[in-house]
């Protein structure tokens, strides 16, 4: 059973939080299924609308699958999220994400 299958018997079990979707939509970014990713890391910012680096894979994802409009969106919910809770380094990283979305 590989990672994305382990992940999913977890979420069909009823195991639903924040860090197992982050962790599926992780793998499917990385499965280079950026559609897929989206859903589970759209459900992870509603589990905790805090949770910075969720925020920024988010906007990742929605940047690899063509919606850039709400990729934007996304990373600046995380840069909030982020400065909110102190994470500076999460905050930076998703400006230059965004300058870079706006640049084109």
């Amino acid at each position: 059973m590989n990672r994305i299958e382990q992940l999913e018997s977890l979420l069909a079990k009823g195991q639903d939080n924040a860090l197992l979707r982050f962790g599926l939509g992780n793998a499917w970014l990385q499965a280079g299924e950026p559609t897929r990713a989206v859903e589970h890391l759209r459900a992870a910012v509603q589990h905790d609308p805090a949770y910075s680096a969720a925020w920024k894979l988010l906007g990742k994802a929605l940047t690899e699958s063509g919606q850039i409009e709400a990729a934007g969106t996304a990373y600046k919910a995380g840069i909030q999220a982020a400065e909110t809770k102190g994470d500076v380094q999460a905050a930076r990283e998703m400006k230059v994400f965004l300058q870079r979305l706006r640049k084109g």
